[in-house]
């Protein structure tokens, strides 16, 4: 993606099945937990940079004895920087007592984050500031091991102002108002109701405090707990959760917008944001492991009794598409098989602006993670142009001399590596001027294989901003004097906000927003923008079940077509001398790519939950009244 936009978050779970001299036994090491952990987080590195969070849980300890670790990282390399804290921790207590290197039951004791039950997460901030205190996972701390709460997650709440008014309605004064803290202090309440039941009952049965302990932690219900929890949560979200004594939880939102696997045998449950990183970690087949149903939680007991439990009534899928066009690793089978198609699927309208003429033209893509999407469309540019090449075969009948047989077989489309991410700019220049020279040469181009009679085809994942193919790209390509320059966008326009885990909350940032703007002006039907403010101001105040998206009326009057070829217009600035088209892939053939994943609200505006309604009508009214804050 030429802009750049910030990713999900990542989660990564790992239960370990046996006692860990089982994994000394087979594996060599105690830390076989820790050492997978490293693996899970670093392979979806991809998913967060701004922040890195490691916790671990003992199982029976004795009392006094340390039994949560955790350690957070918001450094620039935080995985790395994390997980160096924890090899240093453990290399100091085993140079200080050497004899204990193969002593499994005193490392479990004594050495930090040895542990049966562990927690990662890697965050792209999308909600608050990128501090220390912002990192996941968070803890919420307490005396009784089953009150113990420790949460991380790959998600955003739409409501969380109306989740802090629920926590104060209920007595609580929480620290933070941040969607994390208050979903945290959401599910200890109901812990803590549900512990307080347990207590009574044992009382009952005649137990004493001590021994309620154990009776509590054996049968806390923690369907009912995240039941109690999620009832009112709106968002997208895979939620994680260890109890201090052992229990674990993972939840995925009803609409399963977030993604969430797991992985079962009888050594380890596994569960991760990505499916091919657990195939890699783990060695195992892509069969085996298991996509959490949406609205369902996965449930591992302190015994290792694991259920996939329902939590809230289910609605219709709307998995992310955005995973499928970017976020996710392309490793990924099905992954690789769907941008393939998005490449495909969207040559056609390519062809019909390159004038069919294939031999004329040279095609690319915008390192890095556009290129699977580029192999699809060089495949359907090699099939068109067989074709041609047998038309003009029977055309001949059978009259062509073997010389000019051969020189029809021999054409082949033109594809190049063209565009070459040079580094990762710093704008440490405030001036704009001076910003604007620097953006310009963050990319590199390939000269001597552009003619000024070539048509230069580029495809990208998608088109948010426009901002750098504006400033950067379309300058640097322009420089290879093609007679037309073609922008692909594997995906459709982006025209709305989204609220449940990408960081595109502000509606004017969006250059297909833009363009129709500029289209209204034109045609002289500004109005319209004056009618959706008053409609939207109109509806603050209703529950978010009665909002209407009217911001889809700024767009009804154009094609998508005419909203492509105003974004061309203004992406193309007055010292660029070729012709610039701009084509975007359709709603229709995205769905018909990632048939599994219709999540579409930033391209059609229908949002899966009632709080994406009252996202984008904030967002709207925040663009007219010249406001800069975020809509959620």
């Amino acid at each position: 993606m030429s802009d750049a936009l910030k990713h999900e978050c990542g989660i990564a779970m790992v239960r370990l099945l046996k006692p860990l001299q089982y994994y000394k036994d087979k594996y060599g090491t105690a830390f076989y937990g820790i050492n997978k952990m490293y693996l899970l987080m670093e392979k979806q590195h991809n998913r967060g940079q701004d922040g890195a969070g490691f916790a671990s849980v003992k199982f029976n300890v004795q009392p006094g004895t340390r039994y949560i670790s955790r350690v957070r990282s918001n450094q620039s390399q935080p995985i790395q920087d994390i997980f160096a804290q924890i090899n240093e921790r453990l290399n100091g207590v085993l140079e200080k007592n050497p004899s204990k290197k193969d002593d499994v039951a005193w490392q479990e004791e004594n050495m930090p984050y040895v542990g049966n039950l562990f927690l990662g997460h890697v965050r792209y901030g999308t909600f608050g500031r990128n501090s220390i205190e912002s990192v996941h996972p968070f803890l919420r701390q307490s005396n009784w091991k089953h009150q113990n709460l420790i949460v991380a997650g790959n998600f955003n709440m739409t409501n969380s102002k109306q989740l802090l008014e629920e926590l104060v309605e209920l007595g609580q004064h929480p620290k933070e108002f941040t969607d994390t803290v208050t979903v945290m202090e959401k599910i200890g309440h109901f812990l803590e109701e549900e512990v307080s039941e347990l207590y009574l009952e044992a009382k009952a049965k005649g137990l004493n405090k001590k021994d309620a302990s154990p009776f509590i932690e054996e049968n806390i219900d923690l369907q009912s707990v995240l039941q109690k929890s999620a009832k009112n949560w709106d968002g997208g979200y895979a939620m994680a959760g260890l109890l201090g004594h052992g229990d674990a939880f993972v939840l995925r939102d009803p609409s399963g917008i977030r993604p969430t696997f797991y992985y079962q045998d009888d050594e380890v449950v596994v569960v991760a944001s990505e499916r091919p990183v657990i195939q890699t970690v783990f060695d195992v087949d892509i069969d085996t492991i298991q996509e959490l149903d949406r609205g369902h939680a996965l449930i591992i007991k302190k015994d290792g009794a694991t259920s996939v439990q329902p939590i809230l009534e289910q609605k219709p899928k709307k998995s992310c598409s955005f995973e499928r066009i970017y976020f996710s690793r392309g490793s990924d089978a099905s992954i690789y098989e769907e941008r393939k198609n998005l490449g495909k699927l969207v040559f056609p309208q390519v062809l019909k602006s390159i004038d069919n003429d294939i031999s004329n033209s040279v095609f690319s893509f915008i390192p890095n993670t556009a290129e699977t999407s580029f192999y699809g469309m060089t495949e359907a540019a090699e099939d068109v142009l067989n074709q041609q090449k047998t038309a003009k075969i029977l055309a001949g009948g059978g009259k062509l001399s073997a010389e000019r047989v051969t020189e029809i077989l021999s054409e082949r489309p033109r594809f190049e590596k063209i565009a070459i991410k040079d580094a990762k700019l710093r704008t440490f220049i405030a001036d704009d001027n001076s910003r604007d020279d620097l953006v310009a040469h963050v990319y590199d181009v390939t000269y001597g294989v552009v003619k000024p009679t070539d048509n230069l085809v580029i495809i990208d994942d998608s088109i948010v901003r426009g901002t750098t193919l504006k400033k950067s790209i379309i300058k640097i390509l322009d420089r290879l004097n093609p007679k037309k320059i073609v922008v692909v966008s594997s995906a459709p326009q982006i025209r709305y906000p989204d609220c449940y885990g990408i960081d595109m909350a502000k509606i004017g940032d969006f250059i297909a927003f833009r363009a129709a703007l500029e289209l209204l002006k034109e045609t002289n039907q500004y109005h319209i923008m004056d009618a959706v403010y008053e409609k939207s101001v109109a509806q603050r105040g209703k529950p978010d079940n009665e909002i209407v998206n009217y911001v889809k009326e700024i767009y009804q009057p154009f094609t998508d077509e005419e909203i492509s070829a105003k974004t061309a217009q203004m992406l193309k600035t007055s010292d660029i001398k070729a012709t610039v088209e701009v084509i975007y892939q359709s709603v229709d053939n995205l769905h018909m790519a990632c048939p599994a994943h219709l999540g579409d609200w930033y391209f059609t505006g229908n949002y899966p939950t009632d709080g994406g309604h009252r996202v984008v009508n904030e967002a709207f009214i925040n663009f007219y009244e010249g406001s800069d804050k975020r809509a959620y």
